[in-house]
């Protein structure tokens, strides 16, 4: 009878269950997920494909969609240091990596005690001095470009990587200090209370209770940094002039020639440029999952 009765109602969910697989919304949202996909992969398989192209395969037209004749002897070029051009480009990716690398342990370094202090204490002056942060992120970054030119070269630091150091980190952190409030401030003040109740002083129920709870936030801060950093073209150009410094963006000029363009060259520059990007992504992204789960209070 029992096994009747569950067949019965399997029959009866049969009509709800291929309702919900033929639903309009899901078959949309699939498809619109494989657009943006579609529409990410793109750029980079074109740029990958010319970059394995001759230079006459480049640019001939109509495009050769596929190399009938691959080679990757571009990524040999740039990769070994046997050659000027290998050693320029490798030079300029080491100057990238540190750059980026010190702005983002800056920035959470600097953010992370910042937003904590906005969230969890009072004092005069508070939302302002909030809101102020925030108000530099509603002006381009352009307009502050002479400025900080004027003050990096009172300081002595125009043609020094520490001057874009300092200029990434006053771009990234009003965002990475809204972003960490926002995490904070979903972390139940409780916790911290027991702890110090249990003889934690507060800056071990911070180290030991917050900071894995708000780890999620502490790695989308450090993505993001890393991200501006990496990225930034008009700074390095405006602050830095000696070639040995340069960064990665503004390296890849060498690719331009007054009457022509190494664009196979250029193309396997910038596939090389957006390796360190995708990894950072693929290798937090456990880690970001493992955060949000661990993290999660327990009653």
């Amino acid at each position: 009878m029992n096994a009747q009765t569950e067949r019965q109602a399997l029959e009866s969910l049969e009509p709800v269950l291929r309702k919900r697989k033929r639903d309009p919304w899901v078959t949309t949202g699939n498809v619109f997920i494989a657009v943006l996909t579609l529409f990410s992969l793109l750029p980079m398989t074109w740029m990958f494909i010319t970059s394995i192209k001759t230079q006459f395969a480049a640019v001939q037209y109509p495009p050769e969609w596929w190399p009938s004749n691959p080679t990757m002897q571009e990524y040999l070029k740039l990769l070994l240091p046997t050659s000027e051009l290998g050693r320029e480009f490798l030079r300029y990716m080491l100057n990238s990596l540190w750059v980026s690398f010190a702005t983002t342990v800056l920035g959470v370094i600097v953010a992370v005690p910042a937003a904590y202090a906005f969230s969890r204490f009072r004092f005069p002056g508070r939302n302002l001095l909030f809101y102020s942060v925030l108000l530099r992120n509603m002006f381009p970054a352009v307009v502050f470009l002479m400025p900080l030119f004027i003050m990096m070269r009172w300081l002595g630091l125009v043609n020094t990587q520490f001057s874009l150091i300092l200029t990434y980190l006053t771009f990234g952190l009003p965002l990475s200090i809204w972003l960490l409030k926002g995490f904070y401030d979903n972390i139940p003040p409780q916790l911290e209370q027991a702890a110090r109740i249990d003889g934690a002083t507060r800056f071990q129920a911070f180290l030991l209770i917050v900071m894995p709870l708000s780890s999620p936030g502490i790695i989308a801060t450090a993505i993001y940094s890393f991200i501006m950093a990496w990225n930034e073209y008009v700074y390095a150009l405006t602050f830095l002039n000696d070639k040995s410094k340069l960064t990665l963006p503004v390296g890849l000029q060498r690719f331009f020639a007054e009457y022509a363009t190494n664009w196979p060259g250029l193309m396997a520059a910038s596939f090389i440029m957006s390796v360190p990007v995708v990894a950072l992504f693929l290798v937090l992204q456990k880690y970001f999952v493992k955060a949000l789960t661990e993290g999660a209070v327990k009653s």
